[in-house]
């Protein structure tokens, strides 16, 4: 059996604790510098897979037909 403080401040501790705990967590900013760094490489990613779709269509029609071309 779990016991449980007794009394009239019993209470009003615990959420006190339970505000402090939300408060601590809600002005931590650690995880935020991780979550720019992860926008920042997929807006990265996706510049590049832009880039490379861009260039690739570019190459292959042009590049490669007047290769195709001067050989035959």
């Amino acid at each position: 059996m779990i016991r449980m403080p007794e009394g009239p401040n019993a209470m009003k501790n615990q959420s006190t604790r339970v505000i402090a705990t939300a408060l601590r967590f809600v002005r931590d900013e650690r995880g935020a510098t991780a979550i720019e760094y992860a926008m920042i490489a997929s807006g990265v990613a996706v510049a590049i897979a832009s880039t490379v779709v861009a260039l690739g269509t570019a190459i292959s029609n042009n590049l490669y037909g007047n290769v195709a071309a001067a050989l035959k």
